[in-house]
């Protein structure tokens, strides 16, 4: 669902931050070249065809992001005529209206530029350490693995274990020939299964149905998916280990993926956050894993380049695996 929903707003391409209306009643070759330059950015989509007191409402209703107003004679070598053009503007848009104030000054000043045949001292030149392309889709896909993985198997795992205690299934394993470790090993196994299924299932619908890039080795995006999954499931078995109910449980669960959701880099870089925070989450064990898919699947990378985050991975899997084996207990009521 959230690859879908992404994909819808971010997929196939699409750059565009919001639309706005565009009143031009000048008419003028500049106000044209406005208009057009405006739509062939791409990144906002242009309606022309509405008045100006259709637009505010639809601007009050947050149908659209702006209202551009171009004003009569705009344009014209008169030189009483208008020399601005007006931006109306809700303070709530704050990504539309960043654009397209941004938009509109840098287009002006190379009007400027070409009228008075003034050439900038000053420029910059951009030098790309590769020719991918890469979206925000791209990124938050990536993401979205890290998710699935991390809902299905810590909500997975606890939840189960507990709903087994408190119905007294696990007490009832312990009568039978069955061994204890070929039950965990068919839990973990079944979940690790369901984890390739989700990865597959994601991959599909950003690659197939909103033309989603993926440059790196898919073989290591699913062993590093599989990575993911056994660590998560052992955050599942240790919260299993100190919930007696599963109310518990899912309490325990969703209070630690969520903040990793939000926390951990799913849909943003966490480099964004305060400085003191960022420490703090690096260590989240989203955070590493994720580092890692996206280094494989957007750079093509070697994920062991930083080998802090396979540690950091690892040593979360060891802790809960270790807790769990001392809390554990199958006989548990």
């Amino acid at each position: 669902m959230f690859t879908v929903i992404f994909g819808f707003f971010f997929g196939s391409g699409n750059t565009s931050a919001g639309s706005v209306a565009l009143i031009d009643n000048a008419k003028t070759e500049l106000s044209k070249n406005y208009e057009k330059a405006l739509n062939d950015s791409n990144v906002l989509k242009v309606k022309t065809d509405l008045s100006e007191d259709q637009a505010r409402d639809q601007l009050s209703k947050n149908q659209i992001g702006a209202i551009v107003v171009v004003p009569e004679n705009f344009g014209t070598q008169n030189e009483n005529s208008p020399k601005s053009i007006k931006l109306i503007e809700d303070p709530a848009n704050a990504q539309v209206n960043s654009v397209l104030d941004g938009f509109s000054g840098q287009f002006f000043t190379q009007i400027d530029f070409q009228i008075y045949k003034i050439k900038p001292t000053y420029s910059y030149d951009i030098e790309k350490t590769n020719q991918r392309k890469l979206s925000y889709f791209d990124f938050v896909l990536m993401g979205l693995i890290g998710l699935a993985l991390m809902n299905a198997s810590i909500q997975g795992i606890a939840i189960t274990m507990a709903n087994y205690r408190e119905d007294k299934i696990l007490k009832r394993i312990t009568t039978t020939p069955l061994p204890t470790w070929k039950f965990i090993g068919a839990e973990v196994l079944s979940r690790l299964i369901l984890n390739i299924v989700q990865v597959t299932l994601i991959l599909g619908i950003g690659i197939y149905g909103f033309h989603a890039n993926i440059y790196g080795s898919y073989l290591e995006l699913y062993a590093f998916a599989l990575i993911g999954g056994l660590l998560f499931q052992s955050l599942g078995f240790l919260i299993a280990s100190v919930s007696k109910t599963t109310d518990s449980a899912q309490g325990m669960a969703m209070s630690i993926s969520i903040p990793m959701m939000f926390l951990a880099g799913v849909f943003f870089p966490i480099d964004q956050l305060p400085k003191w925070l960022f420490t703090i989450v690096q260590y989240l064990p989203l955070a590493p894993l994720l580092r890692m898919i996206r280094t494989i699947g957007l750079e093509a990378g070697n994920p062991f380049s930083n080998p802090l985050n396979i540690e950091i991975v690892i040593g979360w899997i060891i802790i809960a695996i270790a807790f769990s084996v001392w809390r554990f207990k199958l006989s548990d009521e």
